[in-house]
Parts: structure tokens; C-alpha cells; sequence
């Protein structure tokens, strides 16, 4: 009889494979490396597909790019509710399977599921039946008709069928807790390629298809996302993980939920806090002209190739923090904390510089006109100045959620993004014009910097500090680490 047939027989025999989980004990640098790709892989698709996807609708005409923009803020909103709820399964999930408390990581996975029928039907009732009122406050001339009509129209298709996007992210948080970043890597991939493939043909009528427009791009998302659904599920439910999602002898716990959303919902209102944010500003820049609208539409999907790397290596950070953390093994937790602040700032680096050196080619990508790219150039260069502060804040963010403090990741982003941000972009376009707007940017992510960094400091003192170093491990322990580490190299 093999040794697998053995120890499927014997779950006790089982268990000790699954308890000595890569994130406790292999190297931080490999680990953090192959966890961490996978992610920054399958972000950066899904930045080619938001560049990709705007500079066909640009082609339709600038109307389209604008009304893409109105849309984007709703967009952010279903994410961030998506990703909110998933970073706090990610995080309840890893601290447990670092306490090595597996029935209590079950049925955090288990309950997610819950939450995604729960978070679609808010949606889908909005995108039923709010839709065209939300558009409609951008509109204050007849000529704006038009636009709102292809925001109302792209915007009820994603926000109605976003089930498949809630269910894709809720499983792929799900896997990226037991440190498997490879299929949530695949699915992404497969979901990008499908939306890239059928945008043309939807929007322009390619291959005897009929000719959408607009409506045609909002349909191949939704079609990407539910094959990058399916992907995933079949994956995580039909192979073996740490983690078992069943509803067999279910029992509904309002703890779990309470431990999820300890962390899930400052991060789903730290993430919302954008859409809220892009919303506002969409205003203040509509009264300038469509085109500042459609300027910082613009650089939200080229600064995606440069933040969703640094969020791709901080979704393979967190799981590695978050299970150190509940190990209580201070060492690996600070190491893996440095090594991502420093590689997200040297990514940040290279983007700033990008920026700084290529505005005008960025933005004839998407066929600007004189006056959107003399904006646009000066625009890329203000906002690109918040890049390097934005990764030290990213990285404190994850490192905050990642430990249950999702609260202070909270704090530092309402200072960031509603505290400083809106009342400086407001004043500043007052006295200096739509810069002002630009340069709100850098100055609100400088100030939110130094709150982070004085929020760490407290974390550390008050509880990392306290942990027992390694050299307080026992013999056997530290024999039994150096074993596993020899094996996984």
C-alpha cells in the first residue's frame, strides 16, 4: 500500500503534512518571490485589459471614453466589496491555519459563500433600478444626453451580472490563504484573454457578430468573468487544499462573520473610499470640462501597470504575514515586512520615472485630442509624484490587515483619500485650476505616510516587540524548521 493511500486513510496522519505550511518555515525571499508573481502576473493582465479595453472605446468616440470613466467609480465599488470581504477571509483563514485551527479556517471559507449571494443582490438592485438617476447628475446641458445613455447602458450590464466577479474573488482569496497563488494567477488570465478577445468583436461587429458599441464591451467583461469563475471553482473544489469549503452539517456562526468583517470591512470601505472619491472628483472636473473627466480616467488605467504589481506582491505578502503573525514568529513576520516595502518602492520608482519621461506617449494611446493631451501630459507628471509614498502606505495597509488591524488601515486611507484629498482638490482648483486637482494627489499620500509609519511604530512596540525571538525556540523545534526548509528547497 503507498504512503498517500495511507495517510488519506488516516486523517490524523494527514493533518501533520498540512500543518507544516510553507508560510511558517521556507525561505522569506523564495517565498515571498513565488507567492508573489503569480498575483503580479495575473494584475498585470488585468491592467492590459483596462488599458486594452479603453482605447477601443476610445475609438467609439470621446463620449464613450467619458462615460467609461462616470462608470469606472461603481466599477472600484464592486471590487473594492469583492476584495474587501476576500482580504478578510484571506485574513481570518491564514491566522488560523498558522494556529493550526483548521475547522475554524473551514468555516470562514464556507461562510464566504454566504456573503457573496448577500453582496450580489445589493447590487443587482441598484444596477436595476439606480442606474440611469446616478448618471444622470453629471448631465447639466442636453449635449451630455448622450453620454449618460452609454453610461447607463455599459454600467446596468456590469453592476447586474457582477455574481461572477464576486464568486471569482471570493475563491481566489480563498486559495491565496493556503499559499496557492498559481490558480488564482490562471483564472484571472483566462477571464483577461476572453474579455480582450470579444471586446473588438462585440464592439465593432467583428466576425458576423452584431455590432454592440459600448454595450458590447460591458458584455465581454461579464463573459470573461464567468469563465474566470468557473476556472477557480472547479479548482478549489474538486482538488485538495488546507482549507475545505462543504456546507454539509453547516452550522450558520455570527462570529465567523464578525472575525471576517473585523478586517473585511475597513478594508471593503478602504477600498470603497475611492469609488466615492472618483465619484467627487468626476464632479469638481466636469465643471472644467469632459475632457478633465476623461484625463483622469485616463491615468487611472495607465498608474494600474505600476499599482497592481505593488498590489499583486502585497496580495502574496499577506497570507506570509498574517500566518507568521499567528505563529507568533516575529522574525520571518518583520523580514517578509521589509522586503515587500522595499521592492514596492523600487517598482513605485520605476513607474514615477516613466511618467515623469513618456506623458505624451501614454496618452496618445488613446487617441487624444490637442487639448485632452496638453492636460493630460501635465496631469501624468503631478500625480505621478505619489507613487513612492503610495507604496510605503500600500504596504503598511496589508501589513495592518494582515495582523486584524483593519482598522487603522482605514484610518490612514480616510485621511489619505477623504480627509486631505477632496478639501485640497476642492480649494487647490479654486486658486490654481484643474492642477490643483493633480497635485491634491502626492500631497494627501505624503501626509497619510506619516501616519502610517507612526501607527506602525505603535504596533510594534505594543505587540510585535513582545513576541519571543527565535533563538527562544526550543531544540527540537528548531531542528524540526531547519528539516522542513531542507526538504521544501
Amino acid at each position: 500500500m503507498s504512503t498517500d493511500t495511507l495517510n488519506s486513510a488516516d486523517p490524523q496522519k494527514s493533518r501533520p503534512a498540512i500543518s507544516e505550511n510553507k508560510m511558517g518555515v521556507a525561505p522569506i525571499p523564495k517565498l515571498l518571490f513565488t507567492m508573489s508573481i503569480p498575483a503580479i502576473c495575473s494584475m498585470l493582465l488585468q491592467a492590459v485589459y483596462n488599458v486594452v479595453d479603453s482605447i477601443f472605446v476610445s475609438r467609439i468616440s470621446e463620449d464613450a471614453l467619458t462615460a467609461v470613466t462616470l462608470v469606472f467609480p461603481i466599477q472600484m465599488l464592486l471590487i473594492a466589496v469583492g476584495v474587501g470581504t476576500g482580504v478578510g477571509l484571506n485574513s481570518l483563514i491564514a491566522r488560523k491555519l498558522g494556529e493550526k485551527r483548521f475547522d475554524v479556517a473551514n468555516s470562514a471559507a464556507s461562510h464566504g459563500f454566504l456573503l457573496i449571494i448577500l453582496n450580489w443582490i445589493v447590487f443587482f438592485l441598484f444596477g436595476l433600478f439606480g442606474s440611469r438617476p446616478f448618471y444622470n447628475w453629471y448631465a447639466d446641458s442636453p449635449d451630455m444626453a448622450n453620454m449618460v445613455d452609454m453610461a447607463t447602458s455599459y454600467g446596468t450590464v456590469v453592476v447586474c451580472v457582477s455574481l461572477f466577479m464576486f464568486t471569482q474573488i471570493t475563491c481566489e482569496k480563498i486559495l491565496q490563504a493556503t499559499g496557492n497563488m498559481i490558480m488564482p494567477m490562471i483564472s484571472n488570465m483566462i477571464g483577461c484573454v476572453i474579455n480582450i478577445i470579444l471586446d473588438p468583436i462585440l464592439i465593432f461587429g467583428y466576425l458576423g457578430a452584431p455590432k454592440l458599441g459600448i454595450t458590447g464591451a460591458a458584455i465581454a467583461t461579464v463573459i470573461g468573468q464567468f469563465f474566470g469563475m468557473l476556472c477557480v471553482m472547479s479548482f478549489l473544489f474538486f482538488k485538495e487544499h488546507p482549507v475545505k469549503v462543504t456546507f454539509k452539517n453547516f452550522k450558520f456562526s455570527w462570529h465567523t462573520i464578525k472575525d471576517i468583517y473585523v478586517v473585511a470591512l475597513p478594508g471593503m470601505v478602504m477600498q470603497a473610499i475611492p469609488s466615492f472619491v472618483n465619484i467627487i472628483l468626476n464632479m469638481i472636473l466636469i465643471s472644467f470640462s469632459q475632457t478633465a473627466v476623461s484625463v483622469l480616467g485616463v491615468y487611472f488605467r495607465l498608474q494600474s501597470f505600476i499599482f497592481m504589481p505593488v498590489f499583486g506582491l502585497t496580495q502574496g505578502a499577506m497570507p506570509i504575514m498574517g500566518y507568521n503573525y499567528g505563529a507568533r514568529i516575529r522574525e520571518r513576520l518583520m523580514h517578509v515586512t521589509k522586503l515587500t516595502l522595499i521592492t514596492a518602492s523600487v517598482i513605485m520608482l520605476v513607474g514615477m520615472i516613466i511618467f515623469q519621461l513618456f506623458p505624451t506617449q501614454l496618452m496618445s494611446l488613446f487617441d487624444a485630442s490637442d487639448d485632452m493631451l496638453k492636460m493630460g501630459v501635465n496631469a501624468m507628471r503631478c500625480l505621478s509624484l505619489c507613487f513612492i509614498p503610495a507604496a510605503v502606505g500600500i504596504t503598511f495597509a496589508t501589513f495592518f490587515q494582515a495582523l486584524g488591524h483593519g482598522i487603522y488601515s482605514l484610518l490612514v486611507t480616510l485621511l489619505r483619500q477623504v480627509i486631505v484629498l477632496l478639501p485640497s482638490a476642492w480649494i487647490l482648483s479654486k486658486i490654481i485650476g484643474v492642477t490643483g486637482v493633480w497635485v491634491s494627489y502626492p500631497f494627501a499620500e505624503i501626509f497619510s505616510l506619516t501616519c502610517s509609519i507612526i501607527l506602525f511604530i505603535h504596533i510594534y512596540r505594543h505587540d510585535i516587540k513582545l513576541m519571543p525571538p527565535a533563538n527562544a525556540l526550543s531544540n527540537k523545534e528548531k531542528t524540526k524548521i531547519k528539516d522542513t526548509e531542507s526538504n521544501i528547497n
